[in-house]
């Protein structure tokens, strides 16, 4: 759940307010839930929130105090000791780049796209999970899919050797 809702949000922790507020709505809605597929269930109670937290911050938007210092990456992972220092820099410069462009995406496209290409759910629970339609989750993934591609152009000298046009 707080991978779709960083990749949904995009800030840790936002993220990680929504994962909290989703297993806490999971749980007093427990009664609710008619079977299935109990991991669709709690991303779409995830998906929901983070719907509803990106409204809030439409209409009143902030700004951190902690994004106008410079802050240094204490929540990055160890890096690879085979990999080196440039190596590591060039990739975290490639997540954040990802990272970008997935937030550039419209709330619809971006659910869909972390669903399918990051969750690995099929079109299918996807469509069950949005309530949509299926040729819906498919246009959608495809439009997102192609912004992503045209987002990462525009750092292609970041990307490996065999993604560049």
């Amino acid at each position: 759940m707080f991978s779709l809702a960083y990749r949904m949000m995009g800030d840790t922790y936002e993220a990680s307010d929504v994962a909290q507020d989703a297993f806490i709505t999971a749980y007093r809605k427990l009664g609710t839930y008619r079977g299935g597929n109990f991991r669709s269930w709690l991303l779409r109670i995830c998906t929901n929130l983070c719907y509803d937290a990106m409204r809030r911050e439409k209409r009143r938007p902030t700004i951190s105090m902690d994004e106008l210092a410079p802050s240094p990456e204490e929540d990055a992972p160890l890096p690879d000791p085979s990999m080196t220092p440039e190596q590591i820099a060039e990739r975290r410069e490639m997540e954040r780049a990802v990272q970008a462009c997935i937030s550039a995406l419209s709330p619809d496209q971006r659910v869909v796209l972390v669903l399918s290409d990051i969750e690995g759910f099929d079109y299918q629970s996807i469509a069950d999970q949005l309530d949509t339609a299926l040729g819906t989750v498919k246009s959608r993934l495809s439009r997102a899919r192609a912004s992503i591609r045209e987002c990462l152009q525009s750092v292609g000298e970041l990307l490996p050797a065999q993604f560049r046009l």
